[in-house]
């Protein structure tokens, strides 16, 4: 375990686990959100694709993503171990709520920074909102992405729940 991949859905916990591995492991670790956004107003990075190849290109890391489109299949093709959070909904749903109530009551400074606001929870690409609607979808592509042979090879752990995650990283 070099270069791994934490995947999984929003709010399942991908950077909370990458931070564990990455002390763990004594490993740097990057948060894809925080490459991606990268000031007020929600900017986007436009290097993005540019620092996540300088950082990809690295002997070691840890990415808490599946990849933003514009990155994903540069991680993928340089990973050598998927971490993938495959838990349920009852599981994921309730954590990305606490997280975003809490970034929105106290006005947590995030990536860039930004601040999670009432009126952004009305939005489709709120976490709470996008968790609940790529479930399924970004199950079938992380499934998809670790039997395709073009990723190969490539370790896979999964786990489905966060039980077997805190036993496995004890375990490290």
């Amino acid at each position: 375990m070099e270069r791994i991949l934490v995947v999984g859905v929003t709010g399942a916990g991908k950077s909370t686990l990458a931070r564990a591995v990455s002390g763990r492991l004594g490993m740097p670790y990057h948060e894809m959100d925080a490459l991606f956004f990268n000031g007020p107003g929600w900017a986007v990075n436009d290097k993005l694709a540019e620092d996540v190849s300088r950082l990809a290109a690295g002997p070691r890391w840890i990415v808490d993503s599946l990849g933003h489109p514009e990155v994903r299949d540069l991680l993928w093709t340089r990973a050598d171990t998927v971490i993938w959070l495959d838990y349920p909904r009852h599981v994921v749903m309730p954590r990305v709520l606490r997280r975003s109530i809490r970034r929105t009551v106290t006005r947590e400074v995030i990536f860039g920074g930004n601040r999670e606001t009432w009126r952004e929870w009305l939005r489709r690409d709120h976490p709470a909102w996008w968790s609940w609607s790529q479930h399924g979808t970004r199950h079938d592509e992380i499934e998809r992405r670790t039997l395709d042979s073009s990723f190969a090879p490539l370790d896979t752990l999964c786990f489905r729940h966060p039980e077997e995650t805190g036993a496995w990283v004890a375990s490290l």
